[in-house]
């Protein structure tokens, strides 16, 4: 499937049964309601897939599930976050014989690579796959900037397509641009500032909370592609106050324990995670019941 780099990509949980095995049954119903309410792609084993947390085996069988359930209805991108480039490059290669559409490729983690060993793994791993791919940028969590220097040292590979921006500052969104103009396509990264990436120029957000409210979030970005700002505006000053879940350290447990309370998913995270506990789950529960008791699109099903 060729991909229409736009939309909504929420960045789905794994699901786990009681014993913290994958619970593939499970994760493709996740995915599957995901679909159903307008999502325009999936994220396969990003961070909030648990990337990390799973074995090569595991990886592999778990995307073999989603694609099969996504069935094509919607393009499948793939987590590519591995520990050296040789296994970043061999899972690149084993997902495009899978069926993804997509990679949504990471740095190699816990090693902090110079610039032009950035350049390097990125290189490898696109020449392992002709599959089009999304450069994950998240400096905070990673310890990595693809700064404009590697960017335009990738500008001759065809197959590195979009990015995927998660730092803090939105100026970023119109330096990217002014630097490189449409040559890489930009995706709003980081939720609490997806509104302001997208006014600026990202046609796409990869999204945490969607998996907790993937209505509002269609509605959001639908809102600003047709340019009605103040329902844009709405939305989102609504959504705010779990979007910042997504910049927090525990944002895997709070989305999952989101998709917990409205019905989607399941809260069990694999170690060294552990489910939220005491005044922070409190917390992150009641920020949860006074969004859904107050959701956008309530009141449109209502006004209809």
């Amino acid at each position: 499937m060729k991909i229409d780099w736009q939309g909504v990509f929420p960045a789905v949980t794994t699901q786990f049964k009681e014993d913290l095995s994958i619970d593939v049954k499970d994760t493709q119903r996740v995915v599957d309601d995901l679909i159903r309410d307008g999502v325009t792609g999936i994220i396969a084993m990003g961070t909030c897939g648990e990337n990390n947390s799973l074995e090569a085996d595991e990886k592999r069988t778990l995307l073999s599930a989603i694609v099969e359930v996504v069935n094509r209805r919607v393009p499948v991108v793939v987590g590519v976050s591995e520990m050296t480039t040789p296994r970043a490059a061999a899972f690149a290669a084993d997902a495009e014989k899978i069926g993804a559409d997509g990679l949504m490729l990471l740095p190699a983690m816990v090693y902090v690579p110079k610039p032009e060993e950035l350049v390097a793994h990125f290189t490898q791993v696109a020449g392992a796959t002709r599959l089009p791919i999304m450069l994950y940028n998240n400096p905070t969590s990673y310890r990595v900037n693809i700064g404009t220097d590697v960017l335009e040292a990738l500008k001759p590979i065809r197959n590195i397509v979009a990015v995927k921006e998660s730092a803090a500052d939105t100026r970023r969104f119109t330096d990217l641009f002014n630097a490189f103009g449409d040559r890489f396509t930009l995706f709003a990264g980081l939720d609490d500032v997806a509104f302001e990436g997208l006014l600026l120029g990202a046609q796409g957000w990869v999204s945490g909370l969607t998996s907790a409210f993937p209505q509002e979030s269609v509605m959001l970005v639908k809102a600003l592609k047709a340019g009605d700002i103040a329902l844009a505006r709405d939305i989102y000053r609504w959504f705010l106050p779990l979007l910042h879940l997504d910049a927090e350290h525990d944002l895997v447990q709070s989305i999952k324990l989101a998709e917990q309370i409205m019905g989607r998913g399941s809260e069990r995270v694999r170690m060294p995670r552990l489910p939220l506990s005491g005044a922070r789950r409190a917390e992150v529960t009641a920020m949860v019941e006074q969004a859904a008791a107050t959701r956008p699109s309530l009141k449109m099903t209502k006004a209809a």
